[in-house]
């Protein structure tokens, strides 16, 4: 039985690797979203159970905020630590009474009103250990200073962050750690890598420093925004990173990408958040196997060369750039109930976050059962995507791609 690589012997399936899986490499990556980012944290949970460990993390946004935590504590201490953040930034600081208040809502209405007096307090009063409304408003502060481009300020999260993250941990490369940004004055999407640099907290700020609520963060000079506002997701700087090793990706999305026909404008808002930031996981996915089609059957091409040019130097450069690994591409897709409007990626409220972060469990939970998600492809250009989050049968061509997105065990 072969592993699906593209040339080169074939590795046992049935021998798991220090990382839990029989693949060489696992990367988690995670997707911003703001409150809905405790859904990721329910998702590492449920991998930590099953004994996955990443050695390759990378976020965008509140994604970054997460990818930090995780990769700068132990692994005992990873899901305590992810708790803490997320306790503290769901305290409403009144004595737990509107949480108590929302659980004795019951159906949808109910419910979505409730969500929007929460991410109403939260415009208002801001996020504990996260971000506070500017005393004085941008229009009143002096032209050219943070104060002046943005509504909130987000220093409470640098201290935050130096209290729940060792970056003495994620800069000792352990774990690969990256996180991603966009510079303000060039436009250019940026990735700050503890492969390449040294990683401080004001990394992960500006990875989240989504305008004009925030300010943006200076970093040696330059100044950087929110990643989202460029891509929403780390995958593509995977992909094209080109490591020669058996990858495991889990990607952790937000924003759904698919959705229904809005039907009024809160409707239309919250789709056009959806479109705007999900990470249009299918379109890299398919490039990337465009790209391993190439490289197969350039090697199957090479096979056959005589060999005076088979040790020609444009071959050996082609060689060398012919990625032989093979991937399986998991998608955990966070999809809101129809309750959740176009504030939830602000509303912080305690029972909120607790129902995200479940929702996490469960869909990682579900996603595990599959035993071909922990299981080296053998398609014919070893890529296999698959979805198990959503509620939509594959279309034939996924199919004949080998991409699965079925509920069904």
């Amino acid at each position: 039985m072969t592993s699906g690589r593209l040339h080169g012997p074939a590795a046992p399936r049935d021998t798991a690797k220090p990382n839990g899986t029989p693949f060489e490499s696992v990367a988690l990556l995670l997707q911003g979203g703001g409150a809905l980012g405790a859904y990721q944290a329910g998702v590492y949970e449920e991998l930590l159970d099953h004994g996955i460990h990443p050695t390759w993390i990378a976020g965008i946004s509140i994604g970054s905020v997460n990818a930090a935590i995780i990769a700068g504590n132990p692994p005992e201490a990873r899901v305590g630590r992810l708790r803490d953040f997320w306790n503290l930034v769901s305290d409403a600081g009144d004595g737990g009474w509107s949480d108590w208040i929302g659980r004795l809502a019951d159906g949808d209405l109910a419910r979505s009103w409730l969500n929007q007096m929460a991410a109403g307090q939260i415009m208002s009063a801001g996020v504990p250990g996260f971000f506070k409304p500017r005393f004085v408003p941008p229009y009143l502060s002096p032209r050219g200073t943070a104060a002046a481009a943005s509504w909130y300020d987000t220093g409470a999260l640098k201290g935050t962050l130096e209290r729940l993250v060792d970056f003495d941990r994620i800069n000792a490369g352990e774990m690969r750690f990256s996180v991603g940004a966009v510079n303000v004055r060039t436009g250019n999407f940026a990735y700050f890598d503890n492969a390449t640099d040294t990683i401080r907290a004001e990394h992960i700020m500006a990875s989240g420093a989504l305008p004009p609520a925030f300010p943006a963060v200076e970093i040696d000079g330059e100044f950087y925004w929110d990643g989202g506002m460029v891509s929403n997701t780390p995958l593509d700087w995977l992909l094209s990173s080109d490591s020669g090793l058996d990858t495991l990706v889990l990607q952790v999305d937000l924003w759904s990408a698919r959705g229904d026909l809005p039907r009024d404008l809160t409707e239309v808002a919250v789709r056009m958040k959806e479109v705007q930031f999900s990470s249009r996981t299918r379109a890299a996915t398919d490039s990337f196997r465009r790209r391993q089609e190439m490289r197969a059957l350039f090697h199957e091409l090479a096979a056959k060369l005589p060999p005076d040019l088979a040790t020609s130097d444009a071959v050996r450069t082609l060689n060398a750039a012919a990625d032989p690994a093979v991937f399986n591409i998991v998608e955990l897709v966070y999809r809101s109930p129809t309750y959740e409007g176009q504030s939830k990626d602000y509303e912080f409220s305690r029972r909120t976050m607790q129902d995200h972060w479940l929702a996490g469990q469960r869909d990682a939970a579900k996603t595990l059962d599959h035993a071909e998600v922990l299981t080296l492809p053998t398609t014919p250009f070893g890529v296999d995507v698959y979805d198990f989050t959503s509620d939509t049968e594959p279309s034939p061509r996924d199919r004949q791609a080998g991409t699965a997105t079925s509920l069904r065990p």
